[in-house]
């Protein structure tokens, strides 16, 4: 007799989906965490002083407020807030100026001047159409429910955002086009550059890019929090090294990456599938810097002062050739530098007067190099005064954010390069990218399809792929209509 009909290892924002999922199903679901706390990417803690709560790892979150499996859950009732900026992004120039990226989109394309109706022409279809198209994207390989409008998504995102980016003839555009682009975590010329950059704008102006009001735990939270009240149960403190560990079940789901599930189940794998998880290919990793501040950040730009997020790179150029050098293994001097300032919008973050900032950059995978410097004069750079309102500081390369979470290898925190290579064929070319060769076993992480992003689905889909493989259950396809 099987102690639980499910095991799930790992409680990032994939495995909490997945066990959700099949705890939804009826199941009785044990969800297993290696460290004392839930949440793998989604953690939240006083890194710095005390009263200032920083965002370990994902801070700004447009996919988790859109994710179509998590949108069907009960998450307000559970204790999720989500706050949302004047504006989602903002992005500024050595000039004093800056693009935004509004909730409207009419109000973005009017700002972007020559390049309105150019805008308008290249979002607004998607914008109409994302909310039938995001559960296909959003996951595996398959037949479309919308193939017409799938196909037009399709002709752009698989583009490289250097390539989309011709037809922009504004600084404005063209940089604003960039730092959404830069967000794929590889070089600009990549084909599939495009399409994260579509994605976030699309969700953008649907619904912004919210922050979740107390912190980025608070998803995991409430995600647990109703995992728990459909009968589910949660153990922390329970490091999964080999399948051995693990209770009798029906069905494994793993929220790991190829790395660690060779090191995890490697001998009873064949040996085909393992060989095709050795050439799995991890990306470029991030340098990262909480900050606890005596007031907001200066930045000249006022649109910079409503933002949930600036992406600081100046132009399209100088952006592409950061993320071409950290590509190629080196650390560039004016490192594109992704940040947020979440205690403007949120209260909670930090004590009266004072303000927390969070921000990375992208470096070669694995290195040790500090780039504190780099990042806080690109700041500096927008923002004058900046180094003066520091109050205290804490960073993280890439082993130190790889020990925080193994699914960082090297500091990827996509689960592995996003490419053309990757992009449907992660982690390996299969009739499914979820199921093992072992039987009964799944892999539900960010290194299956759709990749990297608090959204869940990965997690979802691998619970839909064993409820129909292990216990014959077949789910409905989430509505688009939610």
């Amino acid at each position: 007799m099987a102690a639980y009909d499910a095991v799930v290892v790992g409680s990032g924002p994939n495995g909490l989906a997945a066990a959700i999922a099949l705890q939804q199903a009826g199941l009785s679901v044990l969800l297993l965490e290696g460290k004392d706390q839930i949440g793998g990417g989604l953690r939240s803690q006083a890194l710095t002083l005390p009263g200032f709560v920083h965002d370990v790892c994902s801070a700004i979150h447009p996919l988790a407020a859109g994710s179509p499996f998590f949108k069907t859950l009960p998450l307000r009732e559970h204790g999720l807030e989500f706050l949302y900026p004047a504006l989602a992004a903002a992005h500024p120039f050595d000039n004093g100026t800056a693009a935004a990226l509004a909730t409207s989109l009419e109000e973005t394309a009017r700002s972007l001047g020559k390049d309105q109706q150019t805008y308008l022409n290249l979002l607004k279809p998607l914008v109409k159409n994302w909310p039938a198209l995001a559960p296909d994207v959003l996951g595996p390989l398959r037949i479309p429910r919308h193939p017409i409008d799938m196909a037009a998504f399709g002709l752009n995102a698989l583009t490289s955002a250097t390539f989309l980016a011709k037809r922009f003839q504004t600084q404005e555009a063209r940089g604003l086009w960039a730092g959404m682009a830069a967000h794929s975590i590889q070089p600009l010329s990549n084909l599939t550059t495009s399409a994260i950059g579509l994605v976030l704008m699309a969700v953008g102006h649907l619904q912004g890019w919210p922050v979740p009001k107390g912190g980025s735990q608070q998803i995991a939270n409430a995600l647990a929090s109703y995992f728990i009240s459909l009968g589910g149960k949660i153990e922390t403190g329970s490091y999964v090294t080999s399948l051995a560990q693990l209770p009798q079940s029906k069905a494994v789901l793993l929220d790991v990456t190829p790395k660690q599930l060779l090191e995890i189940a490697g001998d009873e794998l064949s040996p085909l599938y393992r060989k095709q998880l050795q050439r799995y290919r991890y990306g470029m990793g991030v340098f990262k810097i909480d900050w606890a501040l005596d007031g907001p950040i200066p930045f000249t730009a006022a649109a910079c002062r409503q933002a949930g997020t600036v992406h600081l790179g100046n132009t399209l150029e100088e952006i592409a050739a950061s993320e071409q050098a950290s590509a190629a293994g080196r650390h560039p001097e004016k490192p594109f530098v992704l940040l947020a300032q979440q205690s403007l919008f949120d209260s909670t973050r930090a004590p009266a007067g004072k303000h927390t900032a969070w921000a990375y950059c992208h470096v070669p995978n694995g290195s040790t190099a500090d780039m504190t410097e780099a990042i806080e004069r690109q700041v500096e750079r927008f923002a004058p005064g900046f180094r003066d309102l520091i109050l205290a500081r804490h960073t993280m390369n890439t082993a130190q954010m790889q020990a925080h979470n193994p699914n960082y290898i090297g500091g990827d925190i996509n689960g592995g390069i996003i490419d053309l290579g990757q992009l449907y064929t992660r982690p390996v070319l299969g009739i499914s990218p979820y199921r093992m060769s072992k039987k009964g076993v799944y892999l539900c992480s960010s290194s299956t399809p759709p990749g990297g992003g608090v959204h869940g689905m990965c997690g979802y889909h691998a619970a839909r792929r064993a409820l129909k493989d292990v216990f014959g259950l077949a789910i409905a396809p989430l509505s688009e209509e939610k």
